[in-house]
């Protein structure tokens, strides 16, 4: 049973299945009862608005108390680390801590430390982002019925999104065909034994069943190249303009994780066109963030044993 979720190589197949089974059924009104208190701290060291909000109102939904926290403010601008913090909160029990960190792998040295507060990776760098990963597959799987052999293309800020090495490790042992699109400077190595690079959008875009875009990461570019980027030029050459919808097959559908900026990797009237699921990304994602949080409920015995499964068929 995961006591922790901190990166999609802990998914197999048959664990993402069960997790948009059990996403599916709280969209549906299921409900859950806990057998003591549980509480929750989101602790965020990066700006956030919809994971740090889904992971709120799914905590709310579950009946989990949410005691806040503000980076800002707490102990860490006094030379704290992270790990004293989550044993400050343990200490005072909190159950489940999901964090946010600029650090890649920062959850490393937490889980080594075997602490019995649960934590939940809500994005770590340019690393994971396990709960976006699962919402995505969510979205995909109720527009498709399945992964294998669906046709999926990642376009944009590859070398700095966490989402698309997320997105690309799971699609890849799901059985999705990968085609990788944008810059050929941010197509790094490690993504090339999980699919294809095109270094023409055009040719790319007739040939998907899913076109996942990429925010540019301007936090994380480096000076000269922050310098130098032209929305414009960008825009022009690997965003989704009108022209290059129509190039779209009629099945196919356009995502991306937020925020958009609209007008560079996408036209800002395509934003919500009727092949857009951008939006229903984010009502979908409060549903998975209650699934994870469930299995992670269950996996301190805060919920009684029989209740998840008889969720899912």
């Amino acid at each position: 049973m995961m006591h922790d979720l901190v990166s999609v190589e802990q998914l197999t197949p048959a664990a993402v299945s069960h997790y948009v089974q059990l996403a599916q059924a709280f969209k549906q009104g299921a409900q859950i009862q806990l057998v003591h208190p549980a509480y929750a701290m989101n602790l965020f060291f990066e700006n956030s608005t919809r994971t740090h909000t889904s992971f709120e109102m799914a905590e709310r939904r579950l009946g989990i108390e949410v005691l806040s926290f503000v980076a800002d403010t707490s102990s860490v601008t006094k030379g704290e680390s992270l790990l004293d913090t989550l044993k400050t909160i343990q200490a005072i029990g909190v159950n489940i801590a999901v964090i946010r960190h600029s650090q890649n792998e920062y959850y490393q040295k937490l889980l080594q430390a075997q602490l019995d507060l649960s934590i939940v990776n809500a994005g770590d760098g340019s690393g994971q982002h396990p709960s976006q990963s699962l919402l995505d597959m969510l979205t995909i799987f109720e527009e498709f019925g399945h992964f294998a052999d669906l046709r999926v293309a990642i376009v944009g800020d590859l070398a700095h999104s966490r989402v698309a090495r997320s997105d690309a490790q799971l699609l890849h042992s799901l059985g999705a065909k990968l085609f990788f699109g944008g810059p050929p400077q941010w197509f790094l190595q490690d993504l090339a034994p999980l699919g294809t690079y095109v270094a023409d959008i055009d040719q790319l875009l007739p040939q998907v069943d899913v076109l996942m875009l990429l925010r540019v990461q301007h936090e994380r570019l480096s000076t000269a190249t922050e310098t130098n980027f032209q929305e414009e030029q960008y825009y022009q050459r690997y965003g989704l303009t009108p022209q290059r919808l129509a190039l779209l097959p009629p099945q196919a559908i356009i995502m991306h994780p937020a925020p958009v900026n609209r007008g560079v990797e996408i036209n800002s009237a395509l934003v919500e066109a009727p092949q857009s699921r951008i939006f229903q990304q984010m009502h979908n994602g409060m549903y998975m963030r209650m699934a994870i949080l469930a299995k992670i409920l269950q996996s301190q015995q805060l919920l009684a044993a029989p209740q998840l499964e008889e969720l899912i068929w």
